[in-house]
């Protein structure tokens, strides 16, 4: 109790509601990166995650892959964008049920900036979508509803599980080891005329359920409203149920769904903080909500970039008059993903190791590493704001000029031994093998960012587009630079008038995905999709690759011969940023994948 006291008085201690006077380690942001002053340090949020995670945004970037792969995505229900698919969606449920008169689905319609459940409502008919009024000022997606959902306790539930994005390029994935399951506080039906509306049946909405009279607050991890996932996967467990199959199936699901971000995730990047300027790094701990099937395959929810780390609840004393509680259940995942995101973080750590070498690996072989001290039930963890002053440095000697430093490590050993294991266990890149063939997406977006320009934008301009096709060397008499101006006047037109943000004008990275598919099409057209476009990467890189050499080549002869070095500056349409080059592209792209395996987080 003590210790939990004395955590929490230093985290208080940490934070900055009145802003800052000295720059900062860590930065925790309460919603978004947002601060332009920042030039060093770590920020707990990525530029444009608030913007990605949205139900419209993720559906696309979703779909694309669906494009590509449809088969590793099939966990994501399959979606429309109201109102501009609207008519589509009508057509494409019609002509199933033309072939399938027995087929009678249900959809459930969310808004996109909808949050808490909040204006989502369910329809058996597309006809019965309310299309007047608020959808044409607040979009929305349709999806087909999961009607056979695992149930406990005759319950639907759903999982939050918490995943750490904490770095970009490279990527790299942790995924908790627990996570929280929500429950229904109405016994499940599948849906019918009388119980569409019965929202406690159907959505599993934690800040809808806790308004309902049947919500049970936890006394345990495994009992009540709101349990453990852990708990949940005990009783399965017990009934014979693979685990290590479910959790190698949730890690596959979040690994891909991460993928499908990072493409436009980097344009957001290079926009906030262009390569060269000076800039924070950024972690970011994500928020995943799981459905399981009747038959155990997880399917994709949604993705949270704000997840809620509140661990108490409100508990209504007398009428008017509310407290608020200690969560055991929520203290017990959240706490554990807090504290191990700092450890994992930690900004002294790297300094420790290069001035402490024998140490400090000495002290990984019997200790986890750690130098931040987080945090007790009674912190307030979503509503920090700045975490950790970086005070002045001193110095550091050499080890031998330290004859106290073993005793100072030890000290420090001794203050971190109570610390548990930590819980967030990394799958990328330690399961890289098996997923990298899907990143296909992530190499278009290096080639876009690359013939962006310098200025920070997040769309591609006529000339831009134009270099891009001549430096890889794609027109043709097939494609001449005439149709690669009308192409790129279609589709970025069309795409232009699907977005409410006309600040920039240009070719997004969506937009330039489309007309990559339609260019790999026209280049490869008896292979499938995918072998398309890896082909098309392969050839681009290929070129692109030989335009850096040119480069390099001028650079050292211009230095030998003593005229200006004119090459100093990028070739036209090219920047700084590698890419993969060398022998020329094999005809037929290959895409080895490694058998299925399992990825258990012990």
């Amino acid at each position: 109790m003590a210790l939990a006291l004395q955590l929490s008085a230093l985290a208080s201690s940490l934070q900055f509601p009145f802003g800052r006077r000295l720059p900062c380690d860590i930065y925790w942001h309460g919603v978004s990166f947002h601060d332009n002053d920042i030039f060093c340090g770590q920020v707990n949020k990525f530029p444009g995650m608030t913007e990605m995670v949205r139900k419209i945004t993720l559906s696309r970037a979703v779909r694309i892959m669906q494009n590509l792969f449809p088969e590793e995505y099939n966990f994501y229900p399959r979606s429309w964008i109201l109102p501009d698919e609207f008519q589509l969606f009508v057509a494409q449920v019609q002509m199933v049920k033309d072939g399938d008169p027995s087929w009678k689905p249900t959809f459930i319609v969310k808004p996109d900036s909808g949050c808490q459940g909040d204006g989502i409502y369910l329809v058996k008919d597309p006809s019965d979508i309310r299309l007047a009024g608020t959808l044409q000022s607040r979009p929305a997606v349709v999806q087909e509803y999961i009607c056979k959902p695992l149930l406990i306790d005759k319950l639907k539930f759903d999982i939050r599980l918490y995943v750490l994005l904490k770095s970009l390029d490279p990527l790299e994935i942790y995924i908790a080891k627990d996570g929280l399951s929500r429950f229904c506080t109405e016994p499940y039906q599948e849906p019918n005329s009388k119980n569409l509306h019965h929202i406690f049946m159907h959505l599993t909405n934690y800040s809808l359920n806790i308004h309902s009279g049947n919500f049970v607050h936890s006394d345990s991890a495994s009992t009540g409203s709101k349990r453990t996932f852990s708990s949940i996967l005990c009783r399965l467990s017990s009934k014979g149920v693979d685990i290590k199959k479910v959790w190698s199936d949730i890690i596959s699901l979040v690994i891909k769904t991460v993928i499908a971000l990072t493409p436009e995730l980097k344009v957001f990047y290079q926009s906030d903080i262009p390569a060269g300027r000076p800039g924070p790094t950024c972690f970011q701990i994500l928020g995943f909500d799981i459905l399981l099937m009747k038959n155990l395959k997880p399917m994709l929810l949604e993705v949270n970039a704000n997840p809620s780390m509140r661990i108490e609840h409100e508990q209504e004393l007398s009428p008017g008059v509310f407290e608020n509680v200690p969560s055991l259940v929520d203290e017990e995942v959240k706490v554990a993903v807090i504290r191990d995101t700092l450890r994992l973080m930690d900004p002294l750590k790297k300094k420790r190791e290069a001035h402490f070498p024998d140490i400090c690996m000495d002290r990984k072989q019997r200790f986890p590493e750690v130098s931040d001290r987080m945090s007790s039930s009674k912190l307030q963890l979503s509503k920090l704001s700045i975490v950790r002053s970086k005070q002045p440095e001193k110095p550091l000697a050499a080890k031998e000029d330290h004859p106290n430093s073993e005793q100072a490590s030890t000290s420090e050993s001794n203050t971190e031994a109570h610390l548990p294991s930590i819980c967030l266990k990394q799958v990328f890149p330690k399961y890289a093998k098996q997923f990298n063939y899907l990143r296909l997406v992530d190499r278009m977006a290096n080639l876009f960012i690359r013939f962006l320009g310098i200025k920070g934008t997040m769309k591609l301009g006529p000339t831009g587009f134009r270099t891009f096709i001549r430096n890889c060397k794609l027109s043709s008499g097939n494609l001449t630079m005439a149709s690669v101006d009308i192409l790129y006047i279609d589709i970025t037109r069309r795409w232009n008038s699907m977005t409410l943000d006309q600040r920039d004008s240009g070719m997004c990275l969506q937009a330039f995905v489309e007309a990559f598919f339609y260019l790999a099409d026209k280049k490869f057209k008896t292979r499938p999709l995918h072998e398309q476009v890896a082909s098309l990467i392969d050839l681009c890189e290929y070129h692109l690759s030989l335009l850096d050499e040119k480069r390099l080549v001028c650079g050292r002869s211009g230095t030998s011969t003593g005229r200006p070095l004119h090459s100093s500056t990028p070739l036209e349409g090219t920047s700084s940023i590698p890419l993969a080059g060398g022998n020329p592209p094999p005809c037929a792209h290959s895409t080895d994948k490694s058998s299925d395996s399992k990825y258990a987080v012990p």
